[in-house]
């Protein structure tokens, strides 16, 4: 494999530098999951105003592989005693998804005029590879339903820590306790062989979000059974926060600012309709099962696998739950999305037959 280029190198150390300087100037004061929301606005600004930003693929793999052992390393006797809870909660998540995405399509068709297919998978919670490509092969504006998802997704990742700490929704630091590295080489050493294998293994199966749910699935495991007590450093868990911030950042390099303008009006409407159903969903759900309420809203929030489940994380909720429903999120999405374009297109070519006039 040859060596990566010395102007891509620059690139990326810039990058790297904008998001810690963003993610510090959030983070240092206590703002609610600051490390992250901080590097994120940084970087996209600046990838906005032509700075040309860059996060390899390489890195964020290696990101989501270290991501994924901080947050299996969250699992204890108390998230496997409530894993009762979670198929009912999944059940209604089902529910709340169709409405979510029924209320943004019908918002996008009727107020915005946008066409059926293209309101449909700007509506899709998550799933962003998978609409765009649906997208591309049905005929639908891909730049604008492009636009819309990254537009939600970087909203919501800013905007959820502040909402769910204003609200006292999130949760506290956990206590102290857990073994350093260097206590524990041996642990530290299984940890990462288990993590990083079973990543491997989940992201060449095509399991949505593999690297990240991989590792957390083999630290969850670990953690849960008592054999490994260790976990990573503050300084390793802050740092991969603030390029996972960069990493979202970097989406936004060559976007048109023309278009962002326009289409921020169309995203905040979105987002607001989607926010209304998903979380009122989500406290039904949180009251009538007996769930913490930040839990249940993190996992019904219409954003991506690996942001919501990082960021749940970050704010000291329970990531296992959020991180699982999200992967449902996503199969029910990959399940009902197709099934519904075919209706939409059968609808299209009976209209087309009844006004055809011979």
């Amino acid at each position: 494999m040859s060596a990566p280029e010395p102007n891509a190198l620059r690139r990326l150390a810039e990058t790297l530098a904008i998001g810690a300087a963003g993610g510090a100037t959030l983070g240092i004061p206590g703002f609610p999951a600051g490390w992250m929301s901080g590097s994120i606005v940084a970087v996209t600004v600046c990838a906005i105003a032509g700075r040309p930003v860059l996060f390899p693929n390489w890195l964020a793999m290696v990101v989501f592989v270290v991501i994924g052992m901080s947050l299996g390393a969250a699992v204890t006797p108390a998230t496997v005693h409530q894993m009762a809870a979670w198929p009912l909660s999944l059940a209604a998540l089902a529910v709340s998804m169709a409405l979510l995405t029924a209320s943004i399509a019908l918002y996008l068709r009727y107020i915005h005029g946008w066409d059926a297919l293209s309101a449909l998978f700007a509506a899709a919670p998550g799933g962003l590879a998978q609409a765009l490509a649906l997208a591309a092969q049905c005929g639908a504006d891909v730049r604008s339903v492009a636009m819309v998802q990254s537009v939600r997704v970087l909203l919501l990742t800013v905007i959820m820590p502040v909402v769910l700490a204003s609200f006292a929704a999130a949760g506290t630091p956990p206590l102290g306790g857990r073994f350093g590295l260097l206590d524990a080489p041996g642990e530290l050493a299984i940890l990462i062989v288990a993590c990083t294998a079973t990543a491997a293994f989940f992201y060449r199966v095509g399991v949505p979000g593999g690297l990240i749910v991989g590792a957390m699935t083999a630290s969850g495991v670990l953690h849960g059974s008592g054999i490994v007590h260790v976990s990573l450093p503050f300084p390793v868990v802050t740092a991969s926060f603030v390029m996972t911030g960069a990493l979202i950042g970097s989406r936004f390099a060559g976007t048109n600012l023309a278009l962002l303008l326009r289409l921020l009006k169309v995203g905040l409407g979105a987002l607001a309709v989607g926010a209304v159903v998903a979380i009122g969903c989500a406290v039904l759900v949180a009251w009538l099962l007996s769930l913490r309420t930040g839990d249940v809203i993190m996992a019904y929030a219409p954003g991506g696998l690996e942001a919501m489940t990082i960021l749940s994380f970050a704010l000291h909720l329970d990531p296992a739950f959020v991180g699982m429903h999200h992967l449902a999120r996503f199969v029910f999405v990959s399940l009902l999305i197709p099934i519904v374009v075919r209706v939409l297109n059968r609808g299209k070519r009976a209209g087309s037959n009844d006004s055809d006039p011979r």
